[in-house]
């Protein structure tokens, strides 16, 4: 099986790619932009270290390329194709929202068209906790209502509701992934873990508490949420188009991770506490059933020992 990935030098496209690799025979094409959203380096560092593994292979595009992605299709043959790319930043969303009609929804709908005229029946895609907006019915299930809060949650329903239409339309499979705030090695530097790590680490770096540590989330292992995909490329059940919610179903005050982080390295950041800032919702808590019952995983790592490996890779790329 040949799959292509794109956002492979992502956070979860990253580590899904890695995991694939060390798990399975798979072929993993991986496509990334490679735009200054965030650190460069981190994105290539990560690309190294899969480039190390030959049934790997990496082209910088971006899914807005309609002509390249073709070329890829054309000259491979892909069976599956997971779609990971996008452009991420709840408060970035507020500054730049044309990113995201651009890269989340016009390339989406990119992957999908091209993926047709190729005659790929299976496509797994990135949705997020955020389309269910402000709720106060915890835990929260895929068939509630979603209210999108922001341009980056709206995004991502109005990729699910393509998923939808194409489903029928173009007689493929779709499988949405709303993820619940995923953290682990090689994370996103502009997430609350990883943010707090480096201000831990550089004194010169403030970290901001927003509400006043008053949020909770239900934090996602990146290992659990590589396990629960890998299961989903292999069953041979036929979905037509469902939508998962990638959670824990153990949400966390934030107050309570950085007690446990600050106990692990043993240093405390400047903390500069402040409101609730705009586009942020105060509490994500999932109900994770679904995808318990469709792929026979019940087993969760610890909050503990996610921790332990997240601050512990930190240790070893921050000194690197």
């Amino acid at each position: 099986m040949q799959i292509l990935i794109t956002g492979a030098a992502g956070f979860i496209g990253f580590n899904l790619s890695k995991y694939l690799l060390d798990k399975s025979n798979i072929k993993i094409i991986g496509i990334d932009s490679l735009n200054n959203y965030y650190s460069k380096k981190l994105k290539k560092d990560r690309i190294k270290v899969l480039l190390k593994n030959k049934r790997f292979s990496f082209l910088n595009i971006n899914i807005l390329n309609k002509k390249k992605l073709e070329k890829i299709f054309k000259t491979k043959k892909i069976n599956l194709v997971i779609n990971l790319a996008a452009q991420a930043g709840v408060r970035y969303s507020l500054i730049k929202p044309s990113e995201f009609v651009d890269n989340n929804i016009l390339g989406f709908y990119n992957i999908i068209n091209v993926a047709k005229n190729y005659n790929v029946k299976k496509i797994i895609y990135a949705s997020s906790s955020s389309i269910y907006g402000e709720s106060k019915n915890f835990p929260l299930t895929e068939s509630q209502k979603v209210n999108p809060k922001n341009i980056y949650a709206l995004s991502k329903k109005v990729n699910e509701e393509m998923a939808g239409v194409f489903s029928k339309q173009y007689n493929i499979s779709f499988i949405g992934l709303r993820f619940f705030t995923v953290y682990g090695e090689w994370g996103r530097p502009d997430m609350f873990m990883m943010k707090y790590l480096t201000s831990s680490y550089n004194k010169k770096i403030n970290f901001y508490l927003n509400n006043f540590g008053k949020h909770t989330r239900d934090f996602t292992y990146i290992l659990d949420a590589c396990k629960i995909i890998s299961k989903l490329i292999f069953m041979k059940k036929n979905f037509r188009n469902e939508i998962f919610n990638i959670c824990s179903n153990n949400p966390q005050k934030l107050t309570s991770i950085i007690k446990k982080i600050n106990s692990l390295t043993n240093k405390k950041p400047k903390l500069l506490k402040r409101r609730l800032q705009k586009a942020d919702v105060v509490k994500t808590h999932g109900n994770n059933k679904k995808i318990k019952s469709f792929t026979k995983i019940n087993n969760f790592t610890s909050i503990d020992k996610g921790l332990n490996n997240t601050v512990s890779w930190f240790k070893e790329y921050y000194k690197y």
